[in-house]
């Protein structure tokens, strides 16, 4: 790792000081680190976000920032709906469902114009952020699990993204039609209570 980037990393990690946990809340994770971990350590949640990544890279230069953006916006509107306790009917058949679709529309090579785009996208984020707010563990701090969350889902898209840019040579298309098609059958599996 170059110094240049070693001092980078240093930095972005000072903005997030990990709690002492000395005291009375031995155990208790803390909201950021819960909101954090919690896209990445469902499978379900972290399909559709590299999905996310990967279609707005597979449809170009405006998709490819303003699918990652729409996202976490839209996911965090869902979220505070899971906090306020207002239901939102099938949120884990919408989670599931937003693999198989953003999956398939990857490994189909689907271009629809960029507004259609966003509100696919869209929808979907509101299932996940519903999920992450009414999963938020009863000592987390709703405002740092918030941004916990959306700060890890800008990091999965990214990995997507970056994952996507592959779609320039021939071969790197087939890579990300692939991954679609992987990722909309783990949908599959998702819906099915097979993964």
């Amino acid at each position: 790792m170059s110094r240049l980037n070693k001092c980078l990393f240093l930095s972005v990690m000072a903005l997030f000081p990990l709690p002492l946990l000395a005291h009375s809340e031995v155990g208790h994770s803390s909201g950021f680190i819960s909101g954090f971990m919690h896209p990445l350590l469902g499978w379900d949640h972290l399909a559709a976000m590299v999905a996310v990544g990967l279609w707005g890279a597979f449809l170009g230069a405006k998709a490819i920032w303003m699918l990652p953006v729409v996202f976490p916006m839209v996911m965090a509107f869902g979220g505070a709906l899971g906090l306020a306790g207002v239901p939102v009917p099938a949120v884990e058949t919408g989670i599931a469902g937003s693999a198989v679709v953003l999956g398939a529309m990857i490994a189909f090579k689907v271009r629809p114009p960029i507004v259609i785009a966003a509100c696919i996208v869209g929808v979907f984020a509101i299932f996940h952020g519903h999920a992450h707010g009414t999963e938020l563990p009863h000592s987390a701090n709703p405002l740092t699990y918030s941004i916990g969350f959306v700060l890890a889902t800008g990091l999965v898209h990214l990995a997507g993204i970056s994952l996507g840019i592959l779609v320039r040579w021939p071969a790197g298309k087939v890579l990300v039609q692939t991954t679609g098609g992987i990722i909309a059958l783990a949908g599959v599996g998702f819906l099915t209570g097979v993964v």
